[in-house]
C-alpha cells in the first residue's frame, strides 16, 4: 500500500479530493477539526456542511457555465454532485438541495469506505513535512493558526472577505393570502415544477420604507482587525446593496420581473422578495440573497414588514463570518501545489474560488492531481475550454496579465471568482445562423454559449479519454 494521502478540512473541496483519491485506489486520511473545534458559521459536525445557501445555483449545461460545471464533474465521478442529485428540493432553474441530507449522505460515503480513514482534530499550524503529500482544503474559515503558518512560509499576506449568510424561515409561518409559489417566467428546475419560490411583493411605499430600516438598522459591529476587510460582491449583505442606491435591490435580488401576482394581477409590484425551499420536507424557506449583518433583533424587525412575513418564525438568523483566501496566482503551480513547499496543495475556498460547486470542483482535481503524483504519473493540464479547465487556470495564474514575474510591489487585485463564461478562452468563429449572417442581441447571446458548451464537452471527453490511468484501481 502507498503512503496515505493527507487531506486537511472536511467541507466539500476536502470530500470531493477524498473521494476522487479513494476511488482510484489511494488511501486518505482526512483530518476535521469539528466538533472539538467550532467555526462561527457551522452548526453541525458533518462533513461537507453547507453553511449559506443551500442551491449550487443553475443546472443549465447548455446556458450557464456553472451548469455546465454540474455536467463536468457528473462525468468525473463527484461525490458531491451524486449526493445533491440524491438530495434536490425545488428551486426552479437551479439546484438546491435538502442541505441536512446532503450532508449526511457525503458523510456515510466517505465514513464508509475502507480507504478513508477520518481524525476528528485540529491541525494547529502547518502539516509535518513526514505526511507527504497534503491537501489543505481548509475553506474560508481557515483556524488562525494555520492561517498564520501559511502567511508565514508563503511570506505573502492573505486577503479576506466577509461572507453574510441568509436568514431561514418556517413555511407555516408565512401569509399565503399576500405570498405566492411562482418561478421567473414559470420556469421548471431540476425537481421543480415551475412554480418552486416563494414570493412577497412590495409597492412603491413599501420598498422605500424597508430600504430606509435597512440602511438605519443596527449593524454587527466590526472588530479592529476586521475594520478594512473587503467585500466579495458575489455575496454582499442586503443591506450593503441598499446602501449602494435605492434602486438597487429591486433592480438585483428583489427584481420583480417574470413574476405575477395571483392575489392582485392587473397591479405590477415594484419589488418582489423570494423565498427558496430548504429542505426536503419543504418545511423551511432560506429568503434569496438576503445574506446580512444586521444585528438578530434588527433582522426580526425589519423582516417582519416585508408583505407575508408579519408573522414570520425564523429557523434561523442571518450571520457574518470572516473569510480568508490565498493570492493563488503567485503562490500556486498548475496542479495547485504551493511553490515555496510543493508537499502541500490547496484546494476550495482557500484558493480564491467562490461558491459551493467551484469549490467541490477543485478539490476534485486536487485529488486527482495527488494521487496522479503518488504514482509517478502526470495528469496533461484540463483543457482551458472547460468550465473546470477554465476555473483552475484563472485560480492559478490566468488572472495575473503579466504571468508571475510581475513586480512583488504591483497591485493585488486577484478577487474570488465564480465560473463563468468571462473565463473561457474565446470562440474561433463565431456562431451565425442558417444563412451564415451574424447575429446580434439575444440570439448571439444564446447562440454563443451552445458553442462554448459544446466545444467544453468535447474537449472534456477528448481529455477524460487520455487520463484515466492515474485513476485506475491499485493492483
Amino acid at each position: 500500500m502507498t503512503d496515505p494521502i493527507h487531506i486537511v478540512g472536511g467541507g466539500l473541496a476536502g470530500s470531493e479530493a477524498a473521494w476522487q483519491i479513494v476511488q482510484g485506489g489511494g488511501h486518505v486520511v482526512l483530518h476535521e477539526m469539528r466538533p472539538h473545534r467550532a467555526t462561527e458559521a457551522h452548526q453541525s459536525d458533518g462533513l461537507a456542511e453547507l453553511v449559506c445557501s443551500n442551491s449550487f445555483r443553475s443546472d443549465d449545461a447548455n446556458g450557464n457555465a456553472v451548469g455546465l460545471l454540474h455536467q463536468e464533474m457528473r462525468r468525473m465521478g463527484s461525490l458531491i454532485m451524486r449526493a445533491a442529485d440524491a438530495h434536490q428540493v425545488p428551486a426552479g432553474g437551479a439546484l438546491a438541495v435538502d442541505r441536512d441530507g446532503f450532508s449526511q449522505a457525503v458523510t456515510a460515503a466517505l465514513e464508509a469506505h475502507p480507504n478513508v480513514r477520518i481524525v476528528r482534530e485540529e491541525v494547529a499550524g502547518l502539516p509535518p513535512e513526514e505526511w507527504g503529500s497534503t491537501i489543505l482544503a481548509t475553506g474560508p474559515l481557515t483556524s488562525p493558526a494555520l492561517a498564520e503558518a501559511v502567511a508565514a512560509l508563503t511570506g505573502k499576506e492573505s486577503l479576506a472577505f466577509f461572507d453574510a449568510i441568509a436568514p431561514i424561515i418556517h413555511r407555516d409561518s408565512i401569509d399565503m393570502s399576500k405570498a405566492w409559489f411562482q418561478s421567473r417566467y414559470d420556469k421548471a428546475g431540476p425537481g421543480g415544477t415551475g412554480a418552486d419560490y416563494l414570493n412577497c411583493p412590495m409597492d412603491r411605499a413599501q420598498y422605500d420604507a424597508f430600504i430606509a430600516a435597512l440602511i438605519a438598522g443596527e449593524k454587527t459591529s466590526f472588530k479592529e482587525w476586521e475594520a478594512t476587510t473587503p467585500y466579495f460582491d458575489g455575496c454582499l449583505p442586503i443591506e450593503v446593496m441598499a446602501e449602494r442606491g435605492p434602486e438597487t435591490l429591486r433592480h438585483g435580488p428583489m427584481k420583480p420581473v417574470g413574476l405575477t401576482n395571483p392575489h392582485d394581477p392587473t397591479v405590477k409590484p415594484c419589488a418582489i422578495v423570494q423565498l427558496r425551499q430548504d429542505n426536503a420536507l419543504g418545511t423551511l424557506f432560506n429568503m434569496v440573497g438576503f445574506q446580512t449583518k444586521l444585528r438578530h433583533a434588527e433582522q426580526v424587525r425589519i423582516f417582519r414588514t416585508i408583505p407575508g412575513l408579519e408573522n414570520a418564525e425564523f429557523a434561523r438568523l442571518g450571520g457574518l463570518h470572516r473569510n480568508t483566501y490565498l493570492d493563488s496566482p503567485r503562490l500556486l503551480d498548475a496542479t495547485l501545489r504551493l511553490r515555496v513547499r510543493p508537499g502541500l496543495r490547496f484546494a476550495g475556498q482557500i484558493t480564491g474560488c467562490e461558491g459551493y460547486v467551484e469549490s467541490a470542483a477543485v478539490g476534485l482535481m486536487a485529488g486527482r492531481y495527488a494521487l496522479a503524483e503518488t504514482r509517478g504519473e502526470s495528469l496533461a493540464p484540463l483543457p482551458p475550454t472547460t468550465a473546470l479547465g477554465a476555473l483552475i487556470a484563472h485560480i492559478t495564474g490566468g488572472h495575473i496579465e503579466a504571468g508571475i514575474e510581475a513586480e512583488a510591489n504591483a497591485p493585488r487585485s486577484f478577487q474570488p471568482m465564480n465560473v463563468n463564461f468571462g473565463l473561457f478562452p474565446p470562440l474561433d468563429r463565431m456562431p451565425r445562423n442558417e444563412t451564415g449572417r451574424r447575429l446580434r442581441g439575444p440570439e448571439k447571446a444564446a447562440l454563443k454559449k451552445r458553442a462554448l458548451t459544446d466545444r467544453a464537452r468535447a474537449d472534456l471527453a477528448v481529455w477524460l479519454g487520455g487520463n484515466e490511468t492515474p485513476l485506475r484501481a491499485a493492483e
